[in-house]
């Protein structure tokens, strides 16, 4: 018996020995692993991103909007932190979906036209979901992606991509103890909510409250009501999700963040980048277990600091510790790591489906600075999908019978070329402060701050979107490493043409004709917009633009073409027309901007629009009436 108790006191010690070498290696081993993977498994923070889709802050009753009811939201705000400027970087989905799975601006690898897919190097462009699964997260996103990205299939990046009668919540399907990340996407609040027949709305249409620039219709406030309900439905949704985190016992143990994917939704906000477009709702609830994190003293409080939707998937990385590539453009703006917050949010927009524009946006907390690119085309000009809410084509209608005013009318009229207002006083913006000698320091400030993140960011929109394209391929490369070469693309050359052009300045004309002629299209085309906006002081210029109907690059030909037509000089620039929209067939052709321009020219474009339907027969677009269609069924062909 006491050889047994000795050798077991042996193998006891020997075993404590081991243990503690054992526990001291680990003990060694800690720090290095938190370097490596970012953060020990305890440390990890779950991570749900709650989206729904097209409601801005007016829409949200925490921040002050009376049409719906939100208590879901507005309880999480209590629980959390409620961020008063989080701003959308492009106003409508795909874009804004490309900034957020990238972590960069469209513009900067030319994803910022609606639906474009264009591809990007992907070796170069990680996923901020490929990070996260790197550091050991579980990723599920079974709703939306639409990333508007070409060369990689949106779900390729998700551990979990969802399936028919599969659960919406991603986390049910990650490995017992493995930190997650999940997306769950709201449908109920997009705009084709606000679609179809809108009698006897389930709320009370007398008690809507209309922005400024909505004429007071009955059909309009009609609109606002059905879409409210839907609004309503999407917050349901929201307790729904939060239910399900709180059965599941995962409620105290995740980092909770909820906001819209843009503005929107009645005409002039989603794809617009005014305050109803861009300004977003952002709640944020931080589990007590981890309020080192909390980003303001107690929870219900608010956040002012300004947060871009590019400086997302930068923060979601941080929180999870994950590696944050140099490739990603946006701020951390929440957590250890917690960067300075931004003086300033960029915006962008431009194509939407089958109508063009080109707007940059510069903002602060409170001021806005809007360049229009394209300030020819109206802002309210007829696209399918926002005319299938009836609000529109009433606001339309309304317009056409003479009725608007200044402010409920401008939506349907040519733009300036500049656009600067106060937030603080004007949400809606409907006053125009540009000419205002006391905020002429404010908006030099702005357009100085906007030009040199154009610069930083490479924008690639300053030429317009198949004249990019063609010279992105014609030299084997992407759009994002095409506009980094400064021979192939000399942005600033491109943005000092650009501002000559929109300044309007006659005393410019001999500058652009002589541009006319230079061996870049980049800069004829510029030159040809800038004679284009001089209206009949171009007159001088009629030989010049009469030679580039023959120019090589067709959008020269027909912003040329639709110059001469405002000039009275009419019938080789139609024949130009004409043989655009009948005869060429080559890859150079660009179809939605030469139906973009015979729709901006009016009537003298009447001939060859019913020319083409005649011929046609084909009035239809990707989401509805196509613009010559659109033509045609207005003067009753």
């Amino acid at each position: 018996m006491d050889l047994h108790r000795h050798r077991n006191s042996t193998v006891c010690s020997s075993l404590r020995s081991r243990v503690v070498r054992l526990c001291a290696i680990v003990f060694l081993l800690v720090p290095f692993c938190q370097a490596a993977g970012g953060a020990a498994e305890h440390d990890r923070p779950n991570i749900l991103w709650i989206t729904s889709e097209d409601n801005g802050i007016s829409w949200v009753s925490c921040y002050g909007g009376t049409n719906a009811h939100t208590p879901a939201i507005d309880q999480l705000a209590q629980e959390g932190f409620r961020y008063t400027h989080c701003f959308d970087n492009a106003a409508v989905c795909a874009p804004t979906r490309s900034c957020w799975i990238t972590g960069m601006y469209g513009i900067s690898n030319g994803t910022q036209p609606m639906r474009s897919r264009n591809a990007i190097p992907h070796d170069k462009i990680p996923y901020y979901p490929d990070l996260l699964r790197a550091a050991g997260y579980h990723t599920s996103n079974p709703g939306k992606t639409d990333y508007n990205i070409g060369g990689r299939e949106d779900k390729d990046c998700w551990d979990y991509k969802g399936g028919k009668g599969q659960s919406i919540y991603g986390w049910r399907y990650r490995k017992p103890g493995q930190p997650f990340f999940a997306v769950v996407n709201i449908t109920d609040s997009h705009e084709s909510r606000a679609h179809g027949d809108v009698e006897n709305p389930p709320k009370d249409p007398a008690k809507m409250k209309l922005f400024s620039y909505h004429p007071d219709l009955p059909v309009i406030r009609k609109n606002y009501a059905k879409y409210a309900a839907a609004v309503e439905n999407m917050d349901r949704k929201v307790k729904e999700t939060l239910d399900a985190l709180k059965q599941d016992g995962l409620y105290d143990d995740t980092i909770i963040i909820y906001n819209s994917d843009h503005g929107g939704v009645m005409a002039r906000s989603k794809r617009f980048l005014y305050s109803s477009g861009i300004h977003c709702p952002l709640v944020v609830r931080i589990p007590e277990k981890l309020k080192h994190l909390y980003p303001a003293d107690a929870p219900g409080t608010t956040v002012d600091r300004i947060v871009s939707f590019v400086d997302m998937p930068k923060t979601w990385l941080s929180l999870a510790g994950a590696e944050i590539p140099a490739t990603f453009q946006g701020t951390i703006f929440l957590g250890d790591n917690q960067e300075a917050a931004p003086q300033y949010h960029l915006g962008f927009r431009e194509r939407a489906d089958e109508r063009l524009d080109h707007v940059r946006l510069i903002r602060d907390e409170r001021f806005a600075y809007h360049k229009n690119y394209m300030p020819y085309a109206p802002a309210g000009q007829h696209l399918a999908y926002i005319w299938k809410a009836p609000l529109t084509p009433a606001w339309e209608q309304h317009h056409r019978e003479g009725k608007t005013n200044e402010i409920t009318g401008r939506f349907f009229r040519p733009r300036v070329s500049e656009e600067f207002y106060d937030n603080a006083t004007d949400f809606d913006n409907v006053h125009n402060l540009i000419d205002d000698p006391e905020q002429q320091d404010k908006i030099a400030e702005l357009k100085a701050e906007l030009r040199r993140r154009q610069l930083e960011l490479f924008d690639s929109g300053l030429l317009p979107e198949k004249m990019r394209e063609r010279r992105a391929a014609a030299n084997g490369l992407t759009i994002y490493e095409m506009v980094r070469n400064q021979e192939l693309y000399p942005l600033e050359t491109y943005l000092d043409a650009a501002d000559l052009a929109l300044a309007r300045d006659n005393g410019n004309l001999e500058t652009f004709a002589n541009r006319m002629s230079d061996e870049d299209e980049g800069m004829r085309w510029w030159a040809v917009v800038g004679l284009h906006l001089l209206g009949d002081d171009a007159a001088r210029a009629s030989a010049t633009l009469e030679q580039a109907l023959e120019d090589e690059s067709h959008e020269v030909r027909m912003m040329a073409a639709w110059t001469l037509v405002k000039l009275g000089e009419t019938d080789d620039a139609l024949a130009c027309l004409d043989k655009l929209l009948f005869q060429d067939e080559s890859k150079r052709s660009n179809t939605t901007m030469l139906h973009n321009v015979l729709d901006w020219m009016g009537e003298p474009a009447l001939p060859l629009v019913k020319k083409y339907i005649d011929q046609q027969g084909n009035r239809d677009g990707q989401y509805g009436i196509g613009i010559l269609g659109r033509i045609a069924q207005l003067n009753g062909w």
